[in-house]
């Protein structure tokens, strides 16, 4: 363990230093509880539909009640899936206010329910159209899907959903590359809209009512149209006003490379501690996006990834050559001064991790003694000179930690006998209660700090963490 420099005593931030913070906080909350508002109002309006549609009534008799519980089954799962579709259209509202690892984490969630509650419908309603007849059940879904307008299609959105789910189990994901997993997770749009057509040509709560039917249409509408400008649209139009190309590639460890940059107003492209999604032009398989942490501030002209070699596209980064066109999307991620809320600041990173923390260190405001950095690493440290540098003009305090971690659930490594995780920071940083806590790195050893700084008093709220998984 190296600590660069010493921790000073602690400061009181003014109330100017307080406002900004406080108020980007009050925004993201409001857009945080207008978007869980927002659900359980879809969510209740479609049960409004069900019981307005006699529902309830229906649920005295064995057959009808198989087909009523398939039908709320069916419009809850059909408002989820919406919901699921435009948590990942990129809103900038909603990343900004729940950040990445957030969004995704709800996504997931959401996810799982909508795919539950689809497998329900497919179940009950088909129960309930065969009298109540298990054994009928095949012959039955047989008919209906070729009888029934836009069945077929619903049945093929099943299958696409059914591979994405299939495909974000932990264990199918560790056997996937990044890329391929992504490829397939787009899936997830095809399967939405092919569900589309069947809710509105056989669904009764629609058919039924065709004021809701517009309103229906106009929601997916809207989402899909999300989808198209904040996936599509916004990164071409980004893509082609920075103007980005690579201008040399430098060597940073073994297995770790930083890709220089220029464009236009890149500093108004992506703020410290965010990432984007890279496309190289002309790389094998560039039409297949990488998320990248910038690992420096960026500049108007400058901006800098470290990319560390764990697969083929990563890898590959070690070859390009200065002239190669870039086309981005983004920037996401919430592990920026938006999330601030304290004038001091502890920033703990490992391996890959350490990108996005290390241009935080040079973007962040602080006065000496306000920010730490805590570095995890094997064998080799990231940015040692710059955090050096940052260390002697600007007053960041630097811990390095070398070595594997001492055990599985700790973060720290050996030499710690007798203390604790959460002993251990707080002796390196006796005031971490009073410091927003930024965490980026491997998922398991992520968590392991998060416990450990819980542990140590920081509340949830000053708690900012960002995975270097999928």
């Amino acid at each position: 363990m190296t600590v660069t420099t010493s921790l000073p005593g602690s400061s009181v931030p003014s109330a100017a230093d307080r406002r900004p913070w406080r108020s980007r906080a009050r925004r993201d909350a409001v857009v945080r509880t207008g978007a869980a508002a927002a659900l359980w109002l879809a969510l209740l309006g479609v049960d409004w539909m069900w019981a307005a549609d006699g529902g309830l009534q229906a649920l005295t008799a064995w057959d009808t009640a198989l087909t009523s519980l398939g039908q709320i089954t069916g419009l809850a799962s059909a408002a989820l899936l919406l919901a699921q579709v435009l948590l990942m259209a990129r809103v900038p509202a909603l990343e900004a206010a729940f950040g990445r690892d957030r969004l995704v984490g709800i996504h997931r969630l959401v996810g799982l329910w909508s795919f539950n509650l689809l497998v329900a419908h497919l179940v009950l309603i088909t129960w309930g159209y065969a009298a109540g007849s298990i054994t009928a059940w095949p012959a039955t879904f047989w008919d209906l899907m070729w009888q029934c307008p836009g069945m077929l299609l619903a049945v093929g959105g099943t299958v696409a959903l059914v591979l994405v789910v299939v495909t974000s189990v932990r264990a199918a994901r560790r056997r996937l590359r990044y890329e391929s997993w992504h490829l397939l997770h787009l899936y997830g749009y095809l399967g939405a809209a092919l569900a589309l057509p069947h809710q509105l040509w056989t669904g009764q709560q629609f058919l039924a009512r065709p004021a809701v039917t517009a309103v229906w249409w106009t929601v997916w509408a809207l989402v899909f149209a999300a989808v198209l400008v904040w996936r599509v649209a916004l990164p071409a139009w980004r893509s082609w006003h920075h103007r980005i190309q690579v201008t040399g590639v430098v060597p940073e460890a073994p297995g770790v490379v930083s890709v220089h940059l220029m464009g236009r107003r890149l500093h108004r492209l992506v703020e410290p501690g965010q990432f984007l999604v890279w496309r190289f032009l002309g790389q094998q398989g560039w039409t297949r996006g990488k998320p990248y942490s910038v690992s420096s501030a960026p500049t108007s002209r400058s901006a800098r990834v470290t990319v560390a070699a764990v697969g083929p596209a990563s890898t590959a980064a070690a070859d390009l050559q200065p002239g190669t066109r870039v086309v981005v999307e983004g920037a996401y991620g919430r592990l920026t001064r938006r999330a601030r809320t304290r004038r001091k600041v502890l920033l703990i990173g490992a391996g890959s991790g350490l990108a996005p923390l290390r241009a935080l260190a040079e973007g962040l405001d602080y006065a000496p003694g306000e920010a730490v950095l805590i570095e995890r690493y094997r064998e080799h440290p990231l940015f040692a000179a710059e955090l050096d540098h940052l260390a002697a003009t600007r007053g960041l305090g630097v811990v390095r930690l070398p070595g594997r971690r001492r055990a599985d659930g700790s973060w720290v490594g050996p030499g710690f006998d007798g203390d604790d995780d959460e002993r251990v920071l707080r002796g390196w940083v006796p005031d971490v209660a009073e410091r927003d806590v930024y965490v980026c790195g491997p998922p398991a050893w992520t968590q392991s700090v998060r416990e450990a700084a819980l542990a140590a008093g920081v509340p949830a709220a000053q708690l900012h963490s960002e995975d270097f998984g999928w």
